[in-house]
């Protein structure tokens, strides 16, 4: 099986020290990206830990495809403890990081500790005598800026670009339990507050400054250059919408959120749709050797606002949800939540609690000045930035969430078996844990298309869908290849058999499951604010827990530890 190559990097904050431990045993099991991290976390973060604590640890990694030159390859995963969930969570971005984290050396970097002083850490390829190259530098002058200015400053003093870069803004300083990792400026380890767990361990930025063109011979079968050729050539919406090609359809069948929840489709929805960001792009956008180019620079040329998207699930947190019918003010909402990192989807959600709390559904400068507030918790915003599950009661609102994580679109109501999948998820109400909703859109043509009400029959599709998911995120592959990494081209690229291959995406699935069962989540997690509006809902549950082979209240049964020793 093709896996990620190196050592295992530990950064121990307290003790601005580093040190590499070889980890080939485990990167055989678990190839590299998700599944290594969750293996490393099952491993060395305790099950007590307080995800905004010193216990808490922080994995980077890539997989074997950051290797390639091949498309949707340009990603990396990072995984922690999330101060939004307290369970173990999972998110990867997209961007131009990945190479130049492969190129340093290293399968997977650990970040453990926390430092009193702010700090930026540059991590560079490995020296002639395989020691760590490492160095602490101390950022008084970084305190509180915001993600451009990061970049800007590290531009000026290590000539490093922003593809170079994974920081924090101000959010993550000041732990916002939603706050992202960013690289590149604009791509965001979004979900689940990863960046606050940065953040609070006093680091600011991490820099990797490797060779990023240095090919590893592995081998690479025809279906690398395939899957290339079929990326450069396809005629997919998504290279001129991303993912907003969605939101019309997704309001046609009742599956947009709108007005927090309380509708499925807005009136509003033409001045947010695919057709209105397309109108607003300016260039092409991409992440490192894809062809694909599905990304969305998009600029206003009347007000001057420039940013990267926003795709789908921005429109419906600061649009829809917010209920806000202009794309630009939906870009302008976009581009604050990158600039002070944080993720659009949670942000926007708890921004339309509020707007629903004080009858402000559209007031697009009150979202702004929300948005500026969450992050640097100042007056109503201290209160939001811990999340809805937190702070819903206080607004008299519903609990818009699952294990804590706020909704994302493709509602389970309208798609039921997404509403499954949201439920079932170990990450919370996220999309691309289970990423159902392909099955249940009606799009001519679809061979594998699902009727979008009930359960039946799709408990099995969900298992597998979620073991595959494992797998790209280990390998590690862009999502929006559907269609074009085939399982048997996954198979190839990874040079596994394709059931080895799902049976290994079983056990990263496990894993978080099992950790997440030692803080104290079961089955009454494992719910929706709809469920008993799904038919079939608890049986269904109960049937995925059968397949999974775990007991029927959600728990695994006798987990074990990864098969590798702790420190291999």
């Amino acid at each position: 099986m093709r896996h990620a190559q190196g050592p295992l990097l530990t950064i121990d904050l307290s003790e601005r020290s580093a040190e590499t431990t070889s980890i080939d045993d485990r990167l055989n099991e678990f190839v590299g990206g998700r599944g290594l991290n969750t293996s490393l976390a099952y491993d060395r973060i305790p099950f007590d830990a307080d995800p905004l604590g010193p216990e808490n640890r922080l994995y980077l990694s890539t997989g074997p495809m950051q290797y390639s030159t091949t498309s949707y390859t340009g990603r990396m995963a990072a995984t922690g403890l999330s101060p939004l969930t307290d369970g173990i969570l999972s998110s990867n971005a997209g961007g131009f990081l990945s190479r130049n984290f492969t190129g340093a050396g290293y399968a997977a970097v650990e970040i453990v500790g926390e430092s009193d002083e702010l700090l930026a850490v540059h991590v560079r390829e490995v020296g002639t005598d395989g020691e760590p190259n490492v160095t602490f530098e101390t950022v008084p002058d970084l305190e509180a800026a915001e993600v451009s200015a990061v970049s800007d400053r590290l531009a000026e003093s290590h000539d490093l670009e922003p593809e170079h870069v994974a920081c924090v803004g101000p959010a993550g300083e000041n732990a916002v339990r939603f706050a992202s990792i960013m690289t590149s400026d604009t791509r965001a380890f979004g979900r689940g507050g990863l960046g606050a767990v940065l953040g609070g361990k006093g680091v600011k930025a991490l820099t990797f400054d490797g060779e990023a063109d240095a090919a590893i011979d592995l081998d690479w079968p025809d279906e690398a250059s395939e899957v290339h050729r079929e990326a450069a050539t396809s005629d997919s919406i998504m290279k001129r919408q991303g993912t907003t090609s969605v939101t019309e359809l997704a309001n046609e069948v009742d599956a947009l959120p709108s007005y927090y929840f309380s509708e499925t489709s807005f009136e509003g929805v033409e001045g947010i749709s695919g057709d209105r960001v397309e109108e607003k792009k300016y260039k092409k956008g991409t992440c490192s050797s894809c062809a694909f180019a599905c990304k969305l620079p998009t600029r206003d040329e009347e007000t001057g606002v420039e940013t990267e998207g926003p795709e789908f699930e921005t429109v419906m947190a600061f649009g829809s949800n917010a209920g806000v019918d202009d794309v630009v003010d939906v870009m302008r909402a976009n581009e604050l939540c990158d600039e002070l990192g944080m993720d659009t989807i949670s942000c926007g959600d708890v921004v339309s609690m509020f707007l629903e709390s004080e009858d402000e559904f559209g007031n697009a400068e009150l979202v702004r000045s929300l948005v500026e507030q969450i992050a640097h918790r100042e007056g109503v915003g201290d209160k939001l930035a811990e999340g809805v599950h937190r702070a819903h009661e206080e607004f008299g609102a519903e609990d818009w969430t699952v294990k804590g994580m706020e909704f994302s679109g493709h509602d389970g109501r309208a798609l039921n078996g997404q509403g499954l999948a949201f439920a079932t998820a170990n990450r919370g109400a996220d999309h691309m844990y289970g990423e159902f909703y392909p099955y249940e859109y009606p799009l001519v043509g679809k061979a594998d298309a699902l009727e979008p009400t009930g359960l039946d029959g799709k408990p099995p599709k969900l298992v597998a869908k979620e073991n595959r998911n494992a797998v790209l995120d280990s390998a590690v592959i862009c999502k929006f290849s559907r269609g074009t990494v085939t399982d048997e081209r996954l198979a190839a690229l990874l040079d596994a058999d394709y059931d080895e291959l799902l049976a290994m995406g079983a056990r990263v699935v496990e894993l978080e499951r099992a950790f997440n069962n030692a803080r104290g989540f079961d089955r009454e997690d494992d719910t929706l604010p709809y469920a008993d509006a799904i038919d079939g809902f608890e049986a269904g549950l109960s049937e995925y827990y059968e397949l999974r082979g775990w007991d029927d209240d959600g728990t695994v049964p006798d987990p074990e530890a990864p098969d590798v020793a702790a420190d291999d």
